[in-house]
């Protein structure tokens, strides 16, 4: 029996909304895929395939935060209740630095030796 490989170059910078809905209308025709590969990385150059062994992962997160019990004018309450952005500002920044884009050290692993190796491998080609 042939095996089934399925290429998909889809929407999934965007986290992917539709891509299930694809797969279930596309079910009866493609039916389930020996191999399945997503054409979403950089190639060097164009005479070889190039294989990536890891991708940044999409994180979409839902933030509410909320300052007083009723909407305030800020003629009233400003500078008295905090400023929901500023906030929301604070949370981010214990993740990283806004000016710089380093990750907070709790939030860093280890770089592990064979990705290493991987990565000194790539840059020496």
């Amino acid at each position: 029996m042939p095996r089934i490989v399925l290429v998909l170059e889809t929407e999934e910078e965007s986290g992917s909304d539709f891509l299930l809905d694809l797969l279930k209308v596309a079910e009866d025709y493609i039916q389930k895929p020996d191999v399945l590969i997503c054409l979403d990385s950089g190639a060097l150059d164009y005479n070889q395939l190039w294989i990536t062994s890891s991708l940044r992962g999409v994180a979409m997160v839902d933030v509410e935060v909320q300052c007083g019990q009723k909407a305030y004018h800020s003629g009233v309450a400003g500078g008295v209740v905090p400023e929901t952005f500023t906030i929301v500002r604070a949370l981010l920044d214990r993740i990283d630095d806004a000016a710089t884009g380093e990750v907070h050290k709790d939030f860093q692993s280890e770089i592990p030796e064979w990705k290493l190796k991987e990565a000194e491998s790539l840059a020496a080609s």
